[in-house]
């Protein structure tokens, strides 16, 4: 079998999309590995399937491409919920979760558990996420960030919303942050013959190779990511990647968010900001790092590029991640801030007060 440039793209975006189902993006790799060449039994042993199953996929892929990746419906009955619960999961997505739950957002999953163990009515998962699509509700992108205890919490998101809403005219807004120990697992390596006791589970079917550290900077203002894999996360290699982030920009003003992480302020740090005062920091307050945009980018290249991604060593995801980060580039746009600092406040608040709320009443 051979597949052209695109076809392999569309496949491989399967296989990388944190979205897409396990069994599709299996179903996927088992069309990559015959067209690699492999032999049929070959790629049953990778995909844990039978030779059976293989023929039935590479054959639906055939006939009808991606589309036949999907399992057609078996005709069972519509899942009637009623009035009142899908009222109440409408209402719960828009919130943040209840604090017990110690969740930062909803998934389907865990909303559909929320809503057996509260009410006593099932419901699943499926119908969670088919809710959400048709109200057109994301949940994983608002109403869900934590409430911190930062002192100057009201000043440093009035600092940085402004950065995203207006810019300093002619300056360069900088997202920095660092998404560390980025394992690099081999899914496809079949575990050796061990003897398991039998009150233990096998769970895993893969190999670490071991992890790397991925440093990012997020231009605002064209949504172009600079990223660079470093072996440790201090602050050496922060300052050594901070100066290649900014050097493209050195005739402009440089505004870079940052948390409030220990390498960000190192003493060499301090000193190379002092010899360049065109650059500024910008501090998310603490525990907020969802302020920072280059926490969302962090979100979708995990789901597009490494969580389902299969690799034999760290330099395989070494350049997996700059491949991704090229292709982002190619088509790169800014993200499209829109809370004001007045309204993130003002959600914090009725945040604030449902908890004290929520104490009060426990405590009674």
């Amino acid at each position: 079998m051979e597949l052209t440039a695109d076809e392999r793209a569309e496949l491989l975006s399967l296989v990388n999309d944190g979205d897409v189902p396990a069994n599709v993006a299996t179903r996927a790799r088992i069309v990559l590995w015959y067209a690699e060449g492999l032999q049929k039994k070959e790629v049953a042993a990778r995909a844990g399937v039978s030779r059976p199953t293989v023929d039935l996929w590479l054959s639906r892929y055939e006939s009808k491409g991606v589309g036949g990746f999907v399992d057609l419906p078996r005709g069972a009955p519509r899942e009637q919920v009623p009035a009142w619960i899908r009222g109440r999961v409408l209402a719960l997505t828009r919130a943040t979760p209840p604090v017990e739950t110690g969740l930062t957002h909803w998934s389907s999953r865990e909303m559909a558990k929320y809503i057996a163990r509260t009410t006593r009515t099932s419901i699943s998962w499926h119908y969670v996420a088919k809710l959400w699509r048709d109200e057109g509700l994301k949940p994983c992108r608002q109403g869900t960030f934590k409430i911190s205890r930062d002192p100057d919490f009201a000043e440093r998101v009035a600092d940085i919303v402004g950065l995203y809403l207006a810019p300093p005219e002619g300056a360069v807004v900088l997202s920095v942050d660092e998404k560390t120990q980025v394992q690099a697992l081999d899914r496809t390596q079949p575990l050796l013959p061990i003897a398991f006791h039998a009150s233990e589970k096998r769970t895993h079917d893969y190999v670490r190779h071991g992890t790397t550290n991925l440093f990012a900077a997020l231009n605002t203002g064209t949504g172009e990511v600079f990223g660079e894999c470093r072996p440790s996360k201090d602050g050496e290699n922060f300052l050594a990647f901070l100066k290649k982030a900014v050097a493209p920009h050195a005739d402009k003003e440089i505004h870079v968010i940052v948390d409030n992480l220990s390498t960000h302020t190192t003493p060499d740090v301090k000193k190379w900001l002092e010899k360049n005062p065109r650059v500024h920091f910008h501090f998310t307050p603490k525990g907020s790092s969802w302020i920072n945009q280059i926490e969302t980018w962090f979100g979708i290249i995990t789901r597009q590029s490494i969580r389902r991604g299969t690799f034999s060593s760290v330099k395989v995801l070494i350049r997996q991640i700059k491949d991704y980060i090229a292709h982002w580039n190619a088509d790169a746009e800014p993200f499209v801030w829109t809370a004001t600092a007045g309204e993130i406040l003002a959600k914090v608040k009725l945040v604030q007060a449902n908890v004290k709320k929520l104490v009060d009443n426990n405590g009674k």
